[in-house]
């Protein structure tokens, strides 16, 4: 592994109980390894989570609004969500860009409003099967991490993750290989680069897309990859804590 701090972080979709989050905390409670761990649960379990999981596991959020405060029923603020204790978000996955429409405009404008509550956004770009066929990987990841960089500015991602997954393998049980996930990687960490050397080389890149306890250690033994942002496999903590022990 490399200088920066693995990090490796829950997204449990629109799952779980609260007996989910009471087992987790439990299960998670004698991890001791060098992997920083994110557990994104629903928002109704944030104020559970955050009484649970204190102390050893961060919290964070899967979705914010990009207003402050306001009449935007059903919507929650990024104040809201520091209040809960959050410390990361999820931000722009590929089932909001897909399901709901958000734009890479107003995905960026959710970047931003992260971070003025000091939140630290965790930034998802990924490709279709049909881009990647057409050969469109680098020019549709890349485009949806410079149009954060042109609105934020290159200095937020000194306080940011960037999550690379491909929408092809988001749970379809395909992965990207080592390789492909490694090019593309590098790409994203050589855009950074062009802005800010120190950024980049600071900057936790994670992979996600069907990553399990046995893929997970090939996945993290690249030299970009710095952990990975994990959907089916964190509902379980067995298979979780193996694939914190694979960032390691």
């Amino acid at each position: 592994m490399n200088k920066r701090t693995p990090l490796v972080a829950g997204n449990w979709k629109m799952n779980g109980d609260p007996s989910l989050v009471e087992g987790m905390a439990a299960a998670l409670a004698g991890y001791d390894g060098a992997a920083q761990m994110v557990i994104c649960p629903p928002f109704p379990f944030l104020a559970q989570a955050r009484e649970l999981f204190a102390g050893h596991v961060a919290i964070g959020a899967q979705n914010l609004s990009d207003q402050e405060e306001g009449a935007y029923t059903g919507e929650v603020s990024a104040s809201m969500l520091a209040g809960a204790g959050c410390g990361y978000v999820i931000i722009g996955h590929s089932e909001r860009r897909a399901l709901y429409g958000e734009t890479d405009a107003l995905i960026a404008a959710k970047f931003a409003r992260a971070q003025t509550e000091g939140l630290v956004p965790i930034l998802c770009v990924g490709e279709t099967l049909e881009e990647r066929e057409a050969g469109k990987t680098e020019a549709v990841v890349c485009g949806q991490l410079q149009a954060v960089i042109d609105a934020a500015g290159i200095e937020a991602f000194a306080r940011a993750v960037v999550a690379y997954e491909p929408v092809w393998a988001i749970g379809t049980g395909m992965t990207a290989s080592p390789e492909q996930a490694q090019e593309v990687h590098a790409t994203l960490r050589q855009t950074v680069a062009s802005y800010s050397a120190d950024i980049a080389a600071s900057l936790p890149l994670l992979y996600g897309g069907s990553v399990k306890a046995d893929n997970a250690a090939l996945l993290f033994a690249q030299s970009d990859i710095d952990g990975g942002l994990i959907g089916g496999a964190s509902l379980t903590a067995d298979s979780f804590l193996a694939i914190c022990r694979a960032a390691e």
